[in-house]
């Protein structure tokens, strides 16, 4: 699976990082980043949790 974070729809609420912190970071500003573009098994689990957390809905996850 390869995820991607939207930096334009981004809020900075975090919830990424604490879901799933081996594929999100913050950056200086504030705003998420992802860490691991390309995952299996329980970290795409855990991309798709943070996918549905994302208040912004800036996290998109999609088969390869």
């Amino acid at each position: 699976m390869k995820i991607t974070v939207d930096a334009d729809r981004c809020v900075g609420s975090a919830y990424c990082q604490r879901i799933a912190p081996a594929l999100f970071d913050l950056g200086d500003d504030g705003f998420a980043f992802v860490t691991e573009p390309d995952v299996t098994g329980a970290g795409a689990a855990a991309a798709r949790e943070a996918e549905a957390a994302c208040p912004s809905m800036a996290i998109l996850v999609q088969e390869a």
